[in-house]
C-alpha cells in the first residue's frame, strides 16, 4: 500500500506443558519458551510497529514471591528492545553464576520472564498515543493470584462508553483513550465476582460467557490469570484472525498461521483455526479445551486482512493474493487495447508484489493463447525466424518503482516537507520508451491516494510514458473501519471524496444535506446503528464513474500524462477470498450494529467540519 495506514495488532501466546528441566534436556536451553515467543512476535512484526509488550506467569511460586511480570516498549524496534532487556538479565545472572544454566529451577527463580505462561503483543495504535503506556498487555494486580489478570488483543471496540458505565466506572483520560481498558474493566468485574462466589475454584469459561456478549467490535484477545489459567478468545463473526497449535510440549496461539508454522516447523494442517465465538482455554494444570463462548454468527472474517495485513508467506493467503491479481488481468488487457508489445507491467512495493504475479499470469495466459492461434493460422507458411519471433514474445516486466524506506521527512516547513514526500519512491531510469510505452502499475489498495498523487504518479511521469494505469487489487475503500484499523475519518477516503465531487459536478449537493438530516434524525431517536446512510451516496454513480474521478484526483494539475485507475470488483474479491467475506470497507455491510453507527458518525463529522475519529 502506497498510503500510510495503521496495521492490525499481533498476538502471541505460549503455555509450556512440561517442567523447565524437560526443555533443557530436549532442546538444550531453559529459554525454549521465550525463544519461541520471540520468533512468533518477529514473524508477525508486520502487524505492529508502534510498540510491543510481553507478560509472563510463573506457576507454583513460593508465597511472597512475584508470579506475574510485564515488560513493554515503545522503542523504534520494540521487539528487539524487549528481548534485549531479557537477554541482559540472563547475561547478568550467568556472569555471576556461570553454572546456573544447568539448574532450571534456579534459573526460573532468577529470571523474571522465565514463566510457564507467556503472552506477547505487537501494537499498531488506533487509539491513544504511541508510547509504552498504551502497549498491551494491561495488568490488574491483586494479592489473590486468581484475581491477577494480564490482557492483550487485536481489536477495536465501539461501545467503550457503555462498557465503562456498565461497571460503574468514570474513565480517566488514559482509560478513555484505550478500548483495552474498557474490556479489562468488564472482564475483571466478572472475574472478581466469580472468584468471590467460588474462591479457589473460579470458572473462567463462565466469566467469558458473561463478558464477551457485551463487546461490540471485532476481536481476538488473550488473557492470563495469576493462578495459571489462560485463554484466547475470538469474536462471533471471526472478524479478527486466530490460530493455535497443541502438542505434548506446548499450547501456542497467534494471529497468523504462518508465524506458528515457521516458529515450530509445522505443516499447514497441524495449525488449527480458532473458530468464531470460541475460546481456547488452558488450565493451570496444563489441560486445555476449546469452548463455545458465544453463538457464532455469519462469518465475516476481514477480507482486507488477506489483501494487505497478513504475512504473504501463508500458502492460502499467497494463492488468494495471486488470484486477486489474476482476476484483474482481463480488464487491464482491455484497458491497454491488448497492446502487450507497448506495455510495461510493474508494481508498487512492497505488498503488491504477490498480486502482481497473478496479474502477469493472466497476461501470459492471454499471450500464449494468441501465440497458439497465430501459429496455427500460418499453416505451413512460416520460417524459423518468424516462428522464433512469435514463440519468444514475452510480457514486459520492469521494476519501475523503488521505495526508499529509510528516507525520512525531517523538515517540518510545508514546502520542504512536500519536496521530501515526492522522493519517498524513486524510479528506474531507462526502462520506458518515451511517448510509446504504457505503464501498468499495481498497488494492493488505494485508501487516501495521497502518496500516489504527491510521489508515485509524479515520479512515474518523469519516465514520460504514453499513459499510466494504476491497478488496485482491492475494491474502492468507501467506508470507515472500527474493528482494528485506524480508518475512521470519512474525508480520508479518496473514493468518498470522488463521489462528493461527482455530486458537485452534477449539481446534486443536496443529497449530502439530505443524508445529514437523516443521520441527525436517527441520532435523536438513538437509532444511528440501525442503517448505513452513507451507502446512499454511492448509488448515484457507477464504480467506473468513481474510478475515473479518482484518476483525476490523484493526478496533479501540472501532470500532462493521462492517468486511469482500475479497481478490483466486489465479485472478484469474494471469488479470490471465499472464506473471508468481511467486506465492509468496500460495501458498507458491517457485521455489528456499531459499524453503522461509526460510519454515520464519521459522515456527520465530515459534514460538520470536525476532524475527529468516528468513535
Amino acid at each position: 500500500m502506497s498510503d500510510e495506514i495503521k496495521h492490525e495488532c499481533g498476538l502471541a501466546f505460549i503455555r509450556l506443558r512440561k517442567p523447565f528441566s524437560y526443555y533443557q534436556q530436549q532442546y538444550g536451553t531453559v529459554m525454549y519458551g521465550l525463544n519461541k515467543l520471540y520468533l512468533l512476535m518477529e514473524k508477525q512484526h508486520n502487524r505492529g510497529q508502534d510498540g510491543a509488550g510481553i507478560a509472563a506467569v510463573k506457576l507454583n511460586t513460593e508465597p511472597g514471591y512475584p508470579f506475574m511480570h510485564r515488560l513493554r516498549s515503545g522503542a523504534n524496534q520494540p521487539i528487539a528492545d524487549l528481548f534485549a532487556q531479557i537477554g541482559k538479565e540472563y547475561n547478568e545472572v550467568e556472569k555471576y553464576q556461570p553454572d546456573i544454566k544447568n539448574h532450571p529451577g534456579l534459573m526460573k527463580g532468577h529470571l523474571n520472564f522465565l514463566g510457564e505462561v507467556l503472552l506477547g503483543h505487537l501494537r499498531y495504535g488506533t487509539q491513544g498515543k504511541n508510547n509504552a503506556e498504551f502497549c498491551h498487555p494491561f495488568i490488574k494486580r491483586h494479592t489473590i493470584p486468581s484475581r491477577n489478570l494480564a490482557l492483550a488483543g487485536n481489536f477495536n471496540l465501539v461501545n467503550t462508553e457503555e462498557l465503562f458505565a456498565l461497571v460503574n466506572i468514570d474513565p480517566g483520560e488514559f482509560q478513555r483513550q484505550s478500548d483495552l481498558a474498557a474490556m479489562m474493566e468488564v472482564l475483571y468485574h466478572f472475574l472478581v465476582k466469580a472468584d468471590e462466589a467460588f474462591p479457589g475454584d473460579m470458572d473462567i469459561i463462565k466469566v467469558l460467557k458473561k463478558a464477551v456478549p457485551l463487546f461490540d467490535g471485532g476481536f481476538t484477545f488473550s488473557g492470563m490469570l495469576g493462578n495459571g489459567d489462560a485463554f484466547v478468545m475470538r469474536d462471533a463473526h471471526g472478524i479478527r484472525p486466530a490460530y493455535y497449535f497443541i502438542n505434548d510440549d506446548v499450547v501456542v496461539a497467534a494471529s497468523e498461521r504462518a508465524a506458528i508454522r515457521t516458529a515450530f516447523h509445522l505443516e499447514e494442517n497441524e495449525v488449527q483455526e480458532l473458530m468464531p465465538g470460541n475460546a481456547l482455554i488452558v488450565k493451570a494444570d496444563g489441560s486445555y479445551s476449546v469452548e463455545q463462548i458465544i453463538e457464532p454468527k455469519e462469518r465475516k472474517a476481514c477480507s482486507f486482512e488477506r489483501i494487505y495485513f497478513s504475512r504473504g508467506s501463508d500458502e492460502k493467503i499467497y494463492k488468494e493474493r495471486t488470484k486477486l491479481g489474476y482476476l484483474l488481468s482481463d480488464r487491464v488487457l482491455k484497458a491497454i487495447d491488448y497492446d502487450l508489445k507497448n506495455t510495461i507491467f510493474s508494481f508498487i512495493p512492497n505488498t503488491a508484489e504477490t498480486a502482481f504475479y497473478g496479474l502477469i499470469k493472466g497476461a501470459e495466459d492471454y499471450l500464449n493463447k494468441i501465440k497458439i492461434e497465430r501459429i496455427l493460422s500460418w499453416g505451413k507458411d512460416y520460417d524459423d525466424e518468424k516462428l522464433a519471433e512469435m514463440v519468444n514474445r514475452r510480457i514486459r516486466i520492469e521494476k519501475i518503482a523503488i521505495k526508499d524506506v529509510k528516507l525520512r521527512t525531517f523538515i517540518t516547513e510545508d514546502s520542504s516537507r512536500n519536496e521530501m514526500v515526492q522522493h519517498v519512491y524513486d524510479i528506474t531510469y531507462g526502462t520506458v520508451r518515451k511517448g510509446i510505452d504504457t505503464l501498468v502499475v499495481i498497488d494492493d489498495s488505494i485508501v487516501r491516494g495521497t502518496t500516489l498523487k504527491e510521489s508515485i504518479i509524479r515520479m512515474l511521469t518523469r519516465l514520460e510514458p504514453k499513459k499510466i494505469i494504476v491497478v488496485s487489487s482491492a475494491p474502492q475503500i468507501r467506508y470507515p473501519d472500527c474493528y482494528g484499523i485506524d480508518m475512521s475519518k470519512m474525508g480520508d477516503f479518496i473514493a468518498f471524496r470522488a463521489a462528493v465531487e461527482l455530486l458537485t459536478d452534477t449539481g446534486q449537493q443536496h443529497i449530502l444535506n439530505q443524508m445529514l438530516d437523516k443521520c441527525k434524525e436517527l441520532q435523536r431517536n438513538n437509532q444511528l446503528h440501525t442503517e448505513n446512510i452513507v451507502q446512499q451516496l454511492y448509488k448515484t454513480f457507477t464504480p467506473e464513474d468513481i474510478s475515473a474521478k479518482i484518476a483525476q484526483l490523484i493526478t496533479a494539475a501540472d501532470i500532462t500524462t493521462p492517468v486511469s485507475v482500475i479497481y478490483q470488483t466486489i465479485e472478484s474479491l469474494h471469488e479470490a477470498c471465499p472464506t473471508n467475506l468481511g467486506d465492509w470497507y468496500f460495501t458498507g455491510k458491517y457485521p455489528t450494529p456499531g459499524g453503522n453507527r461509526v460510519c454515520n458518525k464519521a459522515f456527520m463529522n465530515y459534514m460538520e467540519g470536525k476532524n475527529v475519529r468516528g468513535y
